[in-house]
């Protein structure tokens, strides 16, 4: 695990470092253990991180250095910061960047900024000033799926076959994006009900135990497992990656998808029925599943069996969005 860290200042043992003051510079360094380990034991430590999240610090900390904050950064110069992006950029998205600066500065064994009062304080009143609500999709449920599936043919017919069983797997398994373009072939098993998928890990399983999700067989067009079966046929996929591109001359690829271009075709396929396409992503097929389920009455145990998720919080906002348009009129 190679620590980099640019300023070091050097400090003497004996030397006493200022603290609780904003234009201190805060740096206390401690016994570094990288030096003297094993590849193997580095590699280890590695992994403790998702490759997502390591992409997400490190651009982070690119737009720190591209306005002159470096390790060990300042508690002004933080605060800063924060003063000249609040409002152009959302509170989750500061949020993110304060974290990624402090494990930039607990990795390098530097006392951090962030948990300094007044970067608190500040934050506290950028969400007061600019609130909290994020930007959500528009969840997709089972009559907006529908309609997005009526014009798909109108693409050649190979990649009108990856989008329709995209879309169809997608909504049915309610998998994250991540998780749909990572299924393999060998991770697909076909019972007389429909078929299992087996995700190694996800979002929420960094450590791998892996899950089991079941999507059932359905009427007609609409059914996920033989939009499945057709794709894989057309496209004679018989191992590796079930979603791959498709080229504009519609040969297929032998790299899967990337999360990014679930979210194209979820929103090619609703503007080609003239909706708007900057209402969806592709979290759309999960939020709507979620939403489709709550409206059909399933019970939120139920729900996250089929989701994966841990707890009924994150289910609570689409659980709670039906619950609301069914309050009877008190008039």
């Amino acid at each position: 695990m190679k620590i980099i860290s640019t300023n070091k200042p050097e400090v003497s043992a004996n030397r006493n470092t200022k603290r609780g003051t904003a234009g201190s510079q805060l740096a206390r360094p401690s016994v570094v253990l990288s030096d003297g380990l094993s590849p193997t034991a580095e590699n280890f430590m590695d992994a403790a991180q998702s490759a997502a999240s390591k992409k997400a610090y490190a651009s982070d900390m690119r737009q720190f250095a591209a306005n002159g904050i470096v390790v060990p950064a300042t508690v002004v110069q933080v605060i800063n910061y924060l003063a000249q992006f609040a409002g152009k950029l959302t509170v989750a998205t500061l949020e993110r960047r304060l974290i990624s600066l402090h494990k930039a500065h607990l990795q390098n064994s530097f006392e951090c900024p962030t948990i300094h009062i007044t970067v608190k304080r500040t934050m506290q009143g950028i969400r007061r000033t600019f609130g909290t609500k994020q930007k959500q999709a528009r969840p997709m449920v089972k009559d907006d799926l529908l309609e997005a599936m009526v014009m798909i043919d109108r693409q050649k017919p190979v990649k009108a076959a990856r989008d329709r069983a995209l879309l169809l797997v997608g909504f049915a398994s309610a998998m994250r994006r991540s998780e749909l373009v990572a299924v393999m072939v060998e991770h697909v098993t076909y019972l007389p009900s429909g078929i299992e998928i087996f995700l190694p890990h996800s979002k929420t399983d960094q450590e791998r135990q892996g899950r089991t999700v079941f999507v059932p067989y359905a009427n007609g067009d609409r059914c996920p497992v033989r939009a499945l079966t057709q794709w894989l046929t057309i496209a004679e996929i018989k191992e590796g990656y079930v979603f791959r591109a498709v080229t504009r001359h519609d040969r297929i690829a032998r790299h899967g998808l990337s999360a990014q271009s679930v979210a194209l075709v979820v929103k090619s396929s609703v503007a080609r029925v003239g909706g708007d396409a900057e209402k969806v992503s592709g979290h759309s097929l999960r939020a709507g599943y979620c939403t489709q389920a709550a409206m059909t009455g399933l019970q939120p145990w139920q729900i996250r069996e089929q989701t994966g998720h841990k707890s009924d919080v994150t289910l609570a906002k689409y659980i709670r969005q039906v619950a609301r348009r069914k309050i009877p009129s008190l008039l």
